[in-house]
């Protein structure tokens, strides 16, 4: 029957495109929806094809075409899709649609630059992919497109089960509705479908020099980030960079990336911003020797030196080595002058130059250590790579480089990143949220030479959290420093606009020694499935405690330091700081304090503020008070 009615329409298609189609055409009997091209004026795709596994563009040739032939059939489909609609207005993304050229090889199935290549042996495999829309949604969409696709025919053949209520009997909003719904308790990657029109047009802009992208916790930046990249792989034959100074995140949206745009995900290096600079000088041959714990022991020797001297303006020594980390070599500060005259923005205590100056003695003796060992820390790593990146640069630039969490990177990584992408058009674009930030030592991207005048957008909606969660998360003062990470004002997350209604929290405060009743209680009754939640606290040694809590109520886990964004039904835990960019369905979070009132500095607020926004449906936050002693 599908033969016959391809025949109809197309009776000069080739006998590859007839078998193809043909196939395609037969499974609009299982709710797909099928539109063939008529007309051939001009390069275009062969069929477009809706169905739960999403949209796709497809071109049937004998041999795999040139490059700038599919690229130019790719940009028409995107451009006859574009202004579909789903969820609340959320517009049918650009990056949705894929792009796949069919042969009659008897290869296996690969990727080309922008565009996923089959033979017709592997074509079942279009209709095996993940879900990620229903059936309602898939009519929803496949009927506005019937509008957009001139040159297209619609066909079918008939199904093998009674037909549903005609949809254009329905509300639109009531048939995406129960969508909407589901997309909320599914993982990350169902957004990657729709977009709000802002982000969409943000994925798809022109820049002409570094761009940079902010606004408060659940307003889908590092979503937006995924869809650009993938816009701009397909505009390009260069390999590009996702980095972030979050060591957890680049594995978890690689896996994301894997699943948006299989066809161009080879081409994609996503790595953290230490790891990139390893591996970069060892490439260069330039020796770096970073051990953490003797890099910790050279510090806290240069703290017993000077400690008399500065424990009178704060006695925690990690607050002066966060100075030297965030302030003196993050800024990359060479001489005590310098350190006098800069502005320590971000920076809870106010010091004067007599303070700076015992600082800076604090810092030269730490130095002096490390060379003695022939040690290295992060921060003189990065300076190599700056050097060295300004010395030669490399000998094939990436196209274009994607930083998430920009705003807990140094002053000194933002100045390698800036010469690593360049300040060509769509070459960098920044993402990141000052209220977020959790490593204090505030600057702005212009002190990094990072010109982004007229190239800066904001995202205001809310679209993770729920209304409930997000009342919680207000309670915390971290409004303290919000910009849009050049200066100019931002937007806190009350300001922004909230999309989800409902959701749930829980709070409970009491001795210490009866967590471990009150937690597995808590986690045996999770409103969601365990998989799909997290354990977070704000220092390791609770980390400890907490998995030692797990192992002995056999409670399986998976700390955040290997998750990489696979599904499974274990219990995620981790710091705060391993949590930033990641969601969870339900957060469950232990702050441990010493009992009684406490005034929190700023830091600590947004780090309570990034934990909270973790949670989507559900959030529970413990506080388990222990003694002073």
């Amino acid at each position: 029957m599908a033969r016959d009615v391809l025949g109809n329409a197309l009776p000069s298609a080739s006998p590859l495109a007839r078998r193809v189609l043909t196939e395609l055409l037969a499974r609009t009997a299982e709710r797909w929806h099928f539109f063939a091209a008529t007309s051939a004026n001009q390069p275009c795709a062969d069929a477009i094809l809706v169905g739960a596994g999403g949209v796709f563009a497809v071109l049937v040739a004998d041999e795999p075409p040139d490059e700038t032939t599919t690229l130019t059939v790719a940009r028409r489909a995107e451009e006859r899709c574009a202004g579909v609609t789903g969820p609340r207005g959320l517009r049918l993304a650009n990056s949705a649609i894929h792009h796949v050229v069919i042969t009659a090889g008897g290869g296996s199935r690969s990727r080309g630059h922008s565009y996923e290549l089959l033979t017709e042996r592997d074509l079942p495999s279009l209709f095996r992919k993940e879900p990620r829309f229903g059936a309602k949604l898939a009519t929803h969409i496949a009927d506005q497109l019937a509008e957009r696709l001139p040159g297209y025919e619609r066909l079918s053949v008939q199904r093998t089960e009674p037909k549903a209520e005609p949809t254009q009997l329905l509300d639109a909003a009531e048939l995406i509705a129960g969508q909407l719904e589901a997309a909320q308790r599914r993982p990350f990657e169902t957004w990657m479908t729709f977009l709000h029109p802002e982000q969409n047009d943000i994925v798809s802009r022109h820049y002409g020099g570094p761009a940079r992208i902010s606004g408060p916790a659940g307003t889908g930046k590092t979503v937006v980030a995924l869809h650009r990249l993938r816009h701009l792989a397909h505009r390009s034959v260069n390999p590009l960079l996702f980095t972030t100074f979050v060591r957890t995140l680049p594995k978890v949206h690689e896996m994301f990336f894997r699943h948006l745009a299989p066809e161009v995900a080879n081409r994609v290096e996503f790595t953290g911003l230490h790891a990139w600079i390893r591996e970069f000088l060892i490439s260069r041959d330039i020796a770096v020797t970073i051990q953490q714990s003797k890099v910790d022991d050279a510090f806290g020797r240069a703290w017993t030196v000077h400690r008399d001297s500065l424990s009178t303006i704060d006695p925690a020594p990690h607050y002066w080595q966060s100075e030297i980390d965030r302030v003196i070599k993050g800024r990359g500060l060479t001489d005590v002058e310098s350190y006098v005259r800069v502005s320590r923005r971000g920076r809870s205590l106010p010091l004067d130059e007599g303070q700076r100056r015992r600082a800076w003695q604090l810092y030269e003796t730490y130095q002096d250590n490390l060379r003695h060992k022939n040690l290295h820390d992060h921060n003189d790593a990065v300076t190599l790579a700056l050097r060295e990146l300004v010395a030669c640069p490399p000998d094939k630039p990436y196209a274009a480089v994607v930083v998430d969490e920009v705003q807990d990177i140094t002053l000194v990584g933002l100045r390698m990143l800036r010469q690593l992408a360049g300040d060509g058009h769509d070459q960098l674009l920044l993402i990141g949220d000052g209220q977020q930030q959790v490593y204090p030592g505030g600057w702005r991207l212009s002190d990094a030479g990072i010109p982004i005048q007229g190239r800066g957008a904001v995202l205001k909606i809310n679209y993770r959290n729920r209304a409930s969660v997000l009342d919680f998360a207000l309670r915390f003062d971290a409004t303290n420093e919000v910009d849009d990470l050049d200066g100019a004002a931002g937007v806190a997350l009350r300001q922004a606009e909230s999309a989800n209604t409902g959701g749930e929290t829980g709070s409970w405060r009491g001795p210490k020694g009866d967590l471990p009743t009150v937690l597995t209680d808590v986690i045996a009754k999770l409103p969601v499935p365990r998989g799909q939640a997290a354990l977070l606290v704000f220092h390791h040694k609770d980390l400890d405690h907490c998995t030692t809590i797990l192992r002995g109520a056999g409670i399986p886990y998976l700390t955040l330091d290997h998750y990489e964004g696979e599904a499974d039904d274990k219990l995620k835990v981790g710091t705060v700081h391993r949590a930033k960019g990641l969601d969870f369905q339900a957060v469950l979070t232990v702050q441990v304090t010493n009992g009684g009132p406490v005034v929190e500095p700023p830091v600590r607020e947004r780090q309570y503020l990034v934990a909270a926004t973790r949670a989507r449906d559900y959030l529970w936050w413990g506080v388990a008070e222990s003694s002073s002693s």
